[in-house]
């Protein structure tokens, strides 16, 4: 059985008992409540080939992770009713998306059973006394996470990792290794109806990066203030004995780094900082560059990944693995080997000479930095933008004077009407009509759809040989990508 260990304490709300969130001693059965999230879907999995018994439930159980989670042995239950919380349970794992008042929750307080959220589990049963490595920022977690994975498995470190998407080396998002290090993707998001306060407070990492810090997640916080003082409360727990590399081009970063005792190490373009970017070169499929430590050269890499904000989620990566005395070699063998992650840039299809890219963009930098990497790419093609507005933020007005300049990069652009505007109150809602006569009055050649099969059908049309069709949401889409390679 797991070894037992002290959680953090966190927010319970008054009507809850305080002995039961905890994990208990013997654990044998466990259930996972909203089990098709990337994460808890990751920790279910990790549980099941520690050999506990697991059962997990959902009200929205479709592919890719339902067959994920059904191919290691899940039982996956649909829907949240009562009865499937039964007093044979011994923890109950709560996702953050679910409220008190689902049915389940309510069937867990009645019986007595232990209960925790995510972190807590991952806590508790998988990182125990391993060495955490943590990648936080709003954006390239999840890039920055799989590079170091991949670089700590090249290097023969065994690693294990939690990340938020498909590690196409593994076709996995998660990993149970023999060696020292977890490599966990931080999230600023909430834990738990109990407890309102971000993921990655829960961590003790002995090395962290920090990518950037900008306003996300509309939802939860109230504005750029908020979330500084959110990346300021993991920063304040680190010390003398924590390394955090920060990206030097960011003036959210710079401020908060001021206030932490830990020691920094600062990655970009500064010359004058440890971990800098030289030269680099497009030699398609590769991209060549320069690694610069404290001003001499470390060695010359080169990778798949497209962009130079790719490039900078690979700089803390080297800069890690050197600190853990990985050479450059292994370093460069990696980064030759690394197949990328799924939903980012990944190429679906190709039909007629005509190339169908998915990427998970959908904050303002991202589309922006997404489009321009691209088009930098294949500067001789055209480049099709397609973009589902779908976030909680990105249906929200709080981006809609933003978003125009963000396609600047792209030839011909579709936006389609976000697909759960009614979630979001009238007075807050973004318009992608608006949207749209912003990007004409810049110039650009845009349309506006209310569905996806009219996308389909324009570009079935109108798309060519040579055309990079990039796509961009966060969530399915509507099966786009597919459903437009048959009709190309």
């Amino acid at each position: 059985m797991p070894q037992s260990m002290k959680l953090r304490p966190v927010g319970l709300t008054q009507f809850m008992p305080k002995s039961q969130n905890h994990i208990p001693q013997q654990v044998r059965k466990i259930h996972l409540v909203a089990v098709c999230g990337t994460g808890m879907g990751a920790l279910a999995c990790m549980l099941k080939e520690q050999g506990f018994d697991i059962s997990g439930s959902d009200q929205k159980i479709y592919p890719p992770m339902s067959d994920f989670l059904a191919d290691r042995g899940i039982r996956i239950l649909d829907g949240f009713e009562a009865e499937h919380i039964s007093a044979e349970l011994d923890l109950v794992i709560v996702g953050n998306a679910v409220t008190r008042e689902n049915p389940e929750i309510k069937a867990m307080h009645r019986l007595g059973i232990p209960f925790c959220s995510m972190p807590q589990a991952l806590n508790h049963f998988v990182v125990a006394d391993k060495k955490t490595l943590i990648i936080t920022g709003t954006h390239g977690k999840t890039t920055t996470s799989s590079i170091l994975a991949w670089v700590l498995y090249k290097a023969g470190l065994d690693p294990s990792f939690v990340i938020g998407g498909i590690l196409q080396n593994f076709d996995s998002n998660y990993r149970l290794g023999a060696g020292d290090f977890i490599v966990v993707e931080g999230d600023e998001y909430d834990t738990a109806f109990f407890d309102k306060g971000p993921k990655f407070l829960h961590y003790q990492p002995v090395m962290s990066v920090l990518t950037s810090v900008e306003f996300d997640h509309a939802d939860i916080f109230e504005d750029l203030n908020h979330v500084r003082r959110t990346f300021g409360s993991f920063l304040s727990r680190l010390d003398k004995k924590n390394l955090l590399l920060a990206f030097d081009d960011d003036i959210n970063i710079k401020n908060l780094i001021s206030k932490t005792n830990c020691r920094i190490e600062l990655y970009g373009e500064n010359h004058s900082s440890h971990w800098c970017l030289g030269d680099v070169l497009i030699e398609p499929p590769w991209t060549v560059f320069e690694v610069l430590k404290s001003g001499s050269q470390l060695g010359r890499f080169k990778t798949r990944l497209i962009g130079r904000h790719n490039l900078f989620n690979a700089l803390p990566v080297i800069a890690i693995a050197h600190h853990l005395g990985v050479s450059a070699e292994v370093i460069c063998e990696a980064l030759e080997t690394f197949e990328g992650i799924k939903r980012r840039q990944q190429i679906r299809g190709q039909k007629n000479q005509i190339t169908v890219m998915d990427d998970f963009a959908h904050h303002p930098t991202a589309v922006r930095e997404t489009t321009e990497a691209v088009k930098s790419f294949y500067s001789r093609n055209r480049l099709i933008a397609v973009f589902e507005p779908r976030t909680n933020s990105s249906m929200r007005k709080v981006f809609q004077n933003v978003y125009p300049a963000c396609f600047d990069f792209a030839d011909l652009i579709c936006i389609r009407k976000p697909p759960l505007l009614e979630k979001i109150p009238l007075d807050e809602r973004f318009s992608s009509e608006q949207l749209v006569a912003d990007l004409k009055k810049r110039g650009k050649d845009a349309r506006y759809y209310a569905d996806t099969e009219s996308i389909i059908e324009f570009l079935a049309e109108q798309a060519r040989p040579g055309d990079i069709i990039l796509i961009m949401s966060n969530g399915g889409f509507d099966n786009i990508h597919a459903r437009l390679l048959d009709r190309l």
